[in-house]
């Protein structure tokens, strides 16, 4: 299942931005998975911290495998050791133990987070342990497939805009102009800022001034497909 968009979105965003229109016409649409279902979203967001691409597939693979189904009762019922041996980290298994324990109290219900507004589901998931702000964003996007969500805390956004706008840095304010033009479909700008920072559109470079190489960071992977710095909470 495809994030759902159609015309209605295109022709809005392209008709309050010429440059974002000439980016839709040449990606074209853009299929991105969604999970709509709310629990494994959250397990599998949490396993894919800091790791590849790869390494989540596979260790999501193996835990489907080993449980049948991602649901409270079969975490809570695998326990910690269990989850370590699918190849995840001792943090991470906790996380997932602490998440499901929370579910199966109805101390987090995972449906009723469907009928907040976003700010309160954002405020709610990253209250969970593992899950920041930029997660629950990305929980909020690619599980609920809510409209409206532009990252400012991912990276590749931020490249996305300056490569398309030809802008040095995205501070805070510009990046809030960009949000309020591409509202109430700032989802839909995502995917085509995530296409372009991965490449998609040939000839266009990322306008940030070069700096030196930073200091070695851990790592996390955008939607993009690109490694990121660390900016959400993580182990």
């Amino acid at each position: 299942m495809y994030f759902t968009y159609g015309k209605a979105e295109i022709n809005a965003l392209s008709a309050k931005d010429p440059k974002l229109a000439a980016v839709i016409a040449q990606v074209g649409m853009v299929q991105r998975e969604v999970d709509t279902d709310l629990f494994s979203a959250v397990v599998h967001h949490i396993i894919g911290q800091q790791i590849s691409t790869k390494a989540q597939a596979t260790i999501w693979r193996r835990m489907r495998e080993a449980l049948g189904t991602v649901d409270a009762a079969h975490i809570l019922a695998a326990g910690e050791a269990q989850l370590q041996a699918l190849g995840m980290s001792f943090r991470k298994a906790q996380y997932i133990m602490d998440f499901a324990q929370k579910v199966q109290t109805g101390e987090f219900d995972p449906e009723g987070i469907r009928e907040k507004s976003d700010e309160e589901a954002i405020r709610e998931l990253s209250a969970l342990q593992g899950i920041g702000v930029w997660t629950a964003e990305m929980i909020l996007l690619f599980c609920m497939q809510r409209p409206d969500v532009l990252s400012y805390s991912d990276l590749a956004i931020q490249r996305g805009l300056r490569m398309v706008y030809h802008h040095r840095k995205i501070t805070r304010p510009l990046f809030e102009k960009y949000r309020r033009r591409f509202s109430p479909y700032g989802s839909v700008a995502s995917l085509y800022l995530w296409a372009v920072a991965g490449g998609a559109v040939p000839g266009m470079k990322d306008y940030a001034p070069r700096t030196k190489a930073p200091e070695r960071k851990k790592q996390r992977r955008s939607p993009a497909g690109m490694s990121i710095a660390m900016t959400d909470k993580m182990e």
